[in-house]
């Protein structure tokens, strides 16, 4: 297929979501369709869309056109004389706070270019985003009768349930077509899947569903799809562990319940997909955090979900810029990590004189950098840059230890973002330079 006719076919698909979206408007118009059974007809049309992707496209870059065009468009649609009486409104109808518009589009790019041509690590993330998210909101709206609370309003057992059978279902079909997988195996990933999404979903505020429970099920079938059954009931194991555990020790940090899922879920996460010296510096970042907060609290209305949010996405750019360069990150993910446990080290100590910040923040910075250079040994030759990262430490760190120490109360508001930005700096300029150089 030649690359004006797929350019033609990226722009004709962002006019048949706008047209969606139209026939969704009138349609509810007409028939007194609430905004939130709205929402979900046009995230059932975009998902199933999206299931033809890698079948509409000859090549890669024009679903990654498409993805662009389509944040633009959704951008433009939050604009009050498009979100409010226009054809936006079929997204933005609802009451809460909610990203899941942009979010889904970022989400079909990232699994498309991470999946990398494997259909069952696209289309099973994909269809339980687009068939039992659906479901689960439609169940609980119409037939919700016991409630759980999150940060940002409350869902109900009945959709969580609901959410759990349409992904087990979604699971044992996909793997049982797409996969030689064993059938002990299948019954167990499905159920892992449909349990690991179901809290995904459940535990997810402003719309981050829309991707982390995709991406969060891509990078889960890629590392386990293929282990033996008896890994994946210890795996079971670790799991429900982490729970408890997690459950028991948030109250002392000041830790919501929601919060405290949210965090097993990363950490589990985290743990399941990469080497377990990989995973230390990314949950110091939680903990740093939680010590931050305590000490000295920020503004933000869900600062525990907020890092979360900030440190998920983060690794999964990082993912996907090592996938896209052909150049692993892990050593400037890990950078990244030190950077941002400084930064709130700096910001703990908020209430003590100047030279007490740069001080603690300066010697917290180097034993950390010992940590993570010895975390980083342990890892295989080809995910280490020849050379050393003194330079890129040295600068990361002294960003990290005066932002911090000399102005902590710029980071009152949006602390984790404002931290994880300013995190990603230099790491960032110091990647791109090796991956040029390389």
């Amino acid at each position: 297929m030649s690359a004006p006719v797929q350019i033609a076919i990226a722009f004709a698909s962002v006019a048949i979501l706008l047209g969606l979206m139209a026939v969704v408007k009138r349609f509810a118009s007409a028939r007194e369709i609430s905004p939130e059974v709205q929402r979900k007809l046009v995230h059932i049309g975009t998902g199933l869309y999206a299931l033809t992707l890698p079948w509409l496209f000859t090549d890669d870059w024009p679903v990654f056109m498409l993805v662009g065009l389509t944040l633009v468009v959704m951008l433009i649609l939050r604009l009050p004389a498009f979100a409010k009486g226009g054809i936006g409104e079929t997204l933005h109808g609802v009451e809460r706070q909610s990203y899941g518009d942009l979010l889904l589009a970022l989400a079909v790019g990232t699994v498309f270019l991470l999946a990398d041509g494997r259909a069952i690590l696209y289309i099973l993330p994909i269809a339980t985003l687009t068939l039992a998210d659906a479901a689960a909101a439609l169940t609980g709206s119409r037939y919700g009768r016991k409630f759980f609370t999150v940060e940002d309003g409350q869902k109900s057992i009945e959709g969580s349930t609901a959410f759990f059978m349409i992904t087990l279902v979604i699971s044992m079909v996909c793997l049982l077509l797409l996969t030689d997988v064993s059938r002990p195996s299948v019954i167990l990933l499905a159920v892992m899947v449909a349990a690991f999404g179901t809290l995904v979903e459940a535990d997810s505020w402003r719309g981050f569903d829309n991707f982390f429970l995709p991406a969060g099920l891509m990078v889960f079938l890629e590392s386990h799809m293929n282990s033996p059954w008896q890994d994946l009931i210890a795996l079971i194991g670790m799991f429900m562990v982490a729970v408890i555990v997690f459950l028991r020790i948030a109250p002392r940090f000041g830790i919501t319940k929601h919060a405290a899922r949210v965090y097993v879920i990363s950490t589990f996460l985290l743990i399941s997909v990469t080497a377990l010296q990989n995973t230390v510096l990314p949950l110091l970042v939680f903990v740093m955090h939680a010590i931050a907060h305590r000490m000295n609290p920020c503004k933000a209305p869900y600062p525990a979900l907020d890092i979360v949010a900030a440190v998920a996405l983060a690794s999964f750019g990082w993912l996907a810029i090592g996938l896209v360069a052909e150049a692993n990150a892990l050593m400037y993910y890990g950078l990244m990590s030190v950077g941002l446990c400084v930064g709130f080290g700096a910001i703990t100590l908020g209430k003590q004189p100047v030279w007490a910040r740069l001080g603690a923040a300066a010697i917290l910075g180097l034993g950390l950098f010992g940590l993570y250079s010895v975390l980083m040994v342990q890892n295989p030759a080809f995910v280490r840059w020849p050379g050393d990262m003194k330079l890129a430490g040295a600068v990361a760190i002294a960003t990290m230890v005066f932002a911090g120490s000399l102005r902590p109360s710029l980071f009152d508001t949006h602390r984790a973002a404002k931290l994880t930005i300013l995190a990603l700096f230099v790491p960032g300029i110091s990647y791109g330079i090796k991956v040029m150089g390389a």
